[in-house]
């Protein structure tokens, strides 16, 4: 199993910059790790995936704004979040992707608590 930790949310105003960070307690098999996030009224939408040959994909709504990154070696991701807006409050997830299983037939997904971004005035 990958067990998903989050850190580095909190209240900015408008405009303003949070880097999120998720440890991953192990990187062998893992091959994306993807931010989502939740917004109130709103189904959890992914916003940013980095797969292991470090190519990145994002959601309109964050593109050019937020910057996903991986630290293979400290089984790290993070997501730098600039511009914020209010519309960006939610709860944000890290998620794994990761071959499990005998020779590594499976592939199982991982979600971790979530931190919580609010921004506001």
């Amino acid at each position: 199993q990958v067990q998903l930790v989050e850190s580095g949310g909190g209240l900015v105003e408008p405009g303003g910059s949070l880097r999120l960070s998720c440890t991953a307690s192990r990187h062998s098999g893992i091959t994306a790790m993807s931010w989502a996030r939740r917004i109130l009224g709103e189904e959890r939408e992914l916003i940013a995936t980095t797969t292991s040959d470090g190519s990145t994909n994002y959601a309109g709504s964050v593109k050019g704004r937020f910057t996903i990154s991986r630290d293979n070696a400290g089984n790290t991701v993070y997501l730098q979040m600039n511009d914020l807006k209010p519309e960006d409050t939610g709860v944000y997830y890290c998620d794994a992707r990761a071959r499990e299983g005998k020779g590594g037939g499976s592939i199982n997904e991982y979600w971790g608590l979530g931190t919580r971004v609010t921004v506001s005035s």
